[in-house]
């Protein structure tokens, strides 16, 4: 069984269904949880973004932990947070090398074509690039 399942988690409800389902397989496995939540900057450039982090990660870390621990009350204990900024592909798969993460548990929203195309897919690129299983939650 998986000892330490990340989820990307934006708050869709495929992300909540995603780490829904990661605790329910912590749960089974005495495992823990780690909820990674990747803001996107597209205008403003890395200066912006690294002053608005320091600005508000810590208390969004904590809102995180607290709306997590409202869907899953008995699983504070086996949850670890993060609010980072980056590609959200890019960060969920450094997050499994820097962590030591066995496992990813990520949400999937049918978009449209254009939008996929315009977007991309962040289950698809993670899907494409991890070197551990990946569970993709509709």
């Amino acid at each position: 069984m998986f000892k330490y399942s990340l989820v990307g988690y934006d708050g869709s409800p495929s992300s909540q269904r995603a780490f829904q389902t990661a605790v329910a397989l912590a749960r089974c496995g005495q495992g823990r949880v780690r909820v990674v939540s990747v803001l996107q900057v597209t205008e403003g450039g890395a200066d912006a973004c690294a002053l608005m982090m320091a600005d508000s990660s810590a208390q969004r870390a904590q809102e995180l932990l607290d709306e997590l621990a409202a869907m899953e009350p008995d699983a504070r204990d086996m949850i670890d947070v993060e609010v980072t900024h980056g590609s959200p592909g890019d960060v969920l798969l450094g997050q499994v090398e820097q962590r030591g993460a066995d496992h990813i548990v990520i949400g999937h929203t049918e978009r449209g074509t254009l939008a996929r195309w315009l977007l991309g897919s962040v289950s698809s690129d993670v899907l494409a690039r991890a070197h551990v299983p990946v569970t993709v939650v509709p």
